[in-house]
């Protein structure tokens, strides 16, 4: 495999990775690199991504509902006010992926999140968006970074905040998801496509 596109079986070229497993296709199509705004959808992003550290993201996309279950729809408000009870709750529950660290993060950032007025979220977060005429389209997945310097600003400020598991990587990982880059191949059908 190139990493180049690669066309899909109807025949459309995507980007090899929105291939490689059925449950792809459609979050490759429909979700990634698609602008996500809102506070507690944000959260959502930024807990599912922490998670993911380290795992793939079939892992995490396989159990999103039993997360939204079991994360109170990820309502930054309702998670904010989770108990120990909660937390053991979370720590014995199949549906999802029971890092006690993770999961502490999670509740933690909640916390802090609650404090937060409504929109400071989604503002800080868009606010390091790249221009995107700043950003080479890639060609191959060779060309897509894993860390840019927007994506370090923006865990510095996260960190800064007080929120956990936020590192660079995660970052740059929840821009891409959440469109603030589109790093979709150049010849993949999905590029642009929420900018259409």
């Amino acid at each position: 495999m190139t990493g180049e596109a690669v066309p899909g079986p109807d025949g459309l070229p995507r980007c090899p990775w929105g291939l490689s497993a059925e449950d792809y296709v459609r979050y490759h199509d429909e979700e990634w690199g698609r602008p996500v705004h809102g506070d507690d959808a944000l959260f959502e992003r930024l807990c599912l991504e922490a998670f993911q550290s380290g795992l793939s993201w079939i892992t995490i996309l396989r159990r999103r509902e039993g997360f939204r279950r079991a994360f109170a729809g990820f309502r930054i408000a309702a998670v904010a006010e989770f108990t120990d009870t909660d937390r053991d709750r979370l720590l014995a529950d199949t549906g999802i992926i029971r890092n006690r660290a993770k999961i502490d993060a999670s509740l933690a950032n909640a916390r802090v999140l609650a404090g937060w007025a409504p929109g400071e979220l989604d503002a800080l977060i868009w606010s390091h968006a790249p221009d995107p005429a700043s950003r080479p389209v890639p060609r191959t997945l060779a060309d897509v970074p894993a860390v840019t310097p927007e994506s370090t600003a923006l865990s510095k400020e996260l960190k800064k905040q007080g929120l956990r598991f936020v590192g660079p990587t995660t970052a740059y990982a929840l821009m891409q998801a959440c469109g603030l880059v589109d790093d979709h191949l150049a010849d993949c059908v999905a590029r642009g496509a929420a900018r259409a």
